[in-house]
């Protein structure tokens, strides 16, 4: 029989959660004592003996009755763990059983607003959910009705029925774990069930990317080259000298775009601090004052790069601009579609610049962790997917030739 215990506990946990204004710390510290104390009652009232580890079962363990007063086994691999499964069998809130896993989102996505910097990564999250969740079982089922047989067989479902990749089911996977987790910070539930879940149907193969498909190889630069500076020479448009300098620079689009004056900071480097970002709801282009990863870099300034920027009149605080205007990354994108259909040329992204930039590096043997360095990245396994062959057929057999 279900405790009459929240009177008392849950209601100082409201009142605090109006005087603290939601402070996530204080509210964690909060619902640790609150679970302390529940701990202690269940000691109490529970006519089961609580067993600790032994050289054959390993974990804690005791019994309890469920709703049909059936007497059912409990394990845990600590006592602490065995005794938050009990407090939800013994004080379940009502509101808490009753919530559904669409409210869950929901209250989920509030949470996560507050802790993010990127509206985006909240749109992305509701496109997501109206896809893949909105239709299914899950959505309106009560969190108390799930386990972890009926999540993997959805999870399976969805793999399989939208034949996404392991990359896709990546990025969806994340509204799970993100819910999951804190439903379980919130005490909703005793464990996180996403930590068991396995995806046993087959992901949708991915065909594996080469040089051809991610970079520009030293002929097509060469080619896209003569198109930027006779473009340049007929319109005095610095778009086309962004482009020609980013197959310098290896910058990520947004930072290209947001690169002032002021960060060249001696003949040798430029400092990278900012970038543009686009708002998905509205269009909007605005500059922020930090990079993805938060962190600033300084990249290296090559002379041909100088020279480029030596070319460039100086309109604004802003290095690339039209009409008084900053350039955004769409016109950049724009040029790189055009030069791809004048060619008759598969259209190739802003973001193939900053592989082929750090292909050519690898080609030339500069060390990986440079590489890693001038890209921004905290991981060098984030560098190797950017590296592919940059050079054309012609040239690798030249260089397998001379070293066989």
């Amino acid at each position: 029989m279900k405790q009459n215990f929240y009177h008392s506990i849950d209601d100082m946990s409201f009142l605090l959660k109006k005087t603290t204004n939601c402070d996530i710390v204080i509210l964690d510290s909060v619902y640790e004592i609150i679970m302390s104390t529940k701990r202690e009652e269940v000691k109490k009232i529970h006519p089961y003996a609580i067993t600790p580890p032994t050289d054959k079962s390993k974990r804690w363990q005791t019994h309890y009755k469920d709703k049909d007063g059936k007497r059912k086994g409990l394990r845990a691999s600590t006592e602490e763990d065995l005794l938050d499964k009990l407090v939800k069998i013994y004080y379940t809130d009502p509101k808490e059983e009753a919530i559904t896993f669409y409210e869950l989102y929901e209250e989920w996505l509030v949470y996560k607003r507050s802790v993010t910097n990127s509206p985006n990564t909240i749109i992305r999250h509701q496109q997501h959910y109206k896809k893949y969740f909105e239709s299914s079982c899950l959505h309106n089922m009560k969190l108390s009705k799930m386990d972890e047989l009926l999540l993997e067989q959805e999870s399976n479902r969805i793999v399989r029925e939208y034949n996404l990749s392991r990359k896709e089911w990546g990025n969806i996977k994340t509204i799970l774990n993100g819910m999951f987790q804190y439903a379980y910070r919130k005490k909703y539930i005793s464990e996180n069930p996403m930590e068991h879940i396995k995806i046993l149907v087959k992901f949708r193969q991915i065909v594996k990317k080469t040089g051809k498909t991610e970079t520009y190889n030293s002929k097509e630069l060469e080619d896209l080259n003569r198109y930027l500076d006779a473009m340049f020479v007929e319109t005095n448009d610095s778009s086309f000298l962004a482009v020609k300098l980013n197959f310098l620079l290896g910058l990520r689009v947004g930072e290209l775009v947001a690169l002032k004056w002021s960060d060249i900071t001696d003949k040798k480097h430029i400092h990278i601090v900012r970038e543009e970002v686009r708002d998905q709801e509205n269009n909007k282009y605005t500059i922020v004052e930090h990079t993805k990863t938060n962190t600033d870099r300084y990249v290296v300034l090559v002379s041909k790069a100088l020279k480029i920027l030596e070319s460039i009149e100086r309109k604004s605080e802003f290095i690339f601009t039209r009409n008084g205007e900053r350039l955004n990354s769409r016109q950049i994108a724009y040029v790189l579609e055009k030069y791809a259909e004048r060619q008759g040329l598969p259209v190739k992204s802003t973001h193939k610049m900053r592989k082929t930039y750090a292909s050519n590096l690898n080609a030339n043997n500069v060390p990986l962790d440079a590489i890693r360095e001038q890209l921004g990245h905290s991981e060098l396994t984030t560098t190797l997917s950017y590296l592919y062959n940059p050079l054309t057929e012609e040239e690798t057999f030249d260089l397998i030739e001379k070293a066989l």
